[in-house]
């Protein structure tokens, strides 16, 4: 794996950790922020893939966008576009007043994130953890 994937995937993890850390508190949820991190996560990891292929990494945030480049090299990964939708929401969107997420929200967000995290490891190489 390329030194700039490996980074890539570090900072994804660290997303992903972030979520599932203050989804498991008992107060204090804070779903707009998992769903953020969440949204992150699988941003880098898609970022991650398109450096690994040797592909340009472009500066945005749009999940559907990233996913569309990706798709010749992994055409069964169409299945994660409505997910993918979803998430892009909280990019931008839930981090501002006016629009606040669910514990439920955080919860299909991270379980969201957990699936399509898990394919695009394999597809590095990395275990689906």
């Amino acid at each position: 794996m390329k030194p700039a994937t490996r980074e890539w995937v570090r900072c994804a993890e660290e997303d992903f950790d972030v979520a599932g850390t203050l989804l498991r508190r008992r107060t204090k949820t804070a779903a707009n922020t998992i769903g953020f991190h969440c949204q992150q996560c699988l941003e880098k990891y898609l970022k991650a893939r398109l450096e690994e292929m040797g592909m340009n990494v472009p500066r945005t945030h749009d999940l559907v966008a990233l996913l569309q480049l990706l798709l010749p090299a992994e055409p069964l990964w169409a299945s994660f576009a409505p997910a993918l939708r979803r998430l892009n929401d909280y990019a931008v969107k839930f981090r501002y007043p006016g629009h606040t997420a669910t514990r439920a929200d955080a919860i299909q967000a991270l379980k969201a994130c957990r699936s399509v995290r898990a394919d695009i490891r394999l597809s590095l190489g990395l275990p689906r953890r």
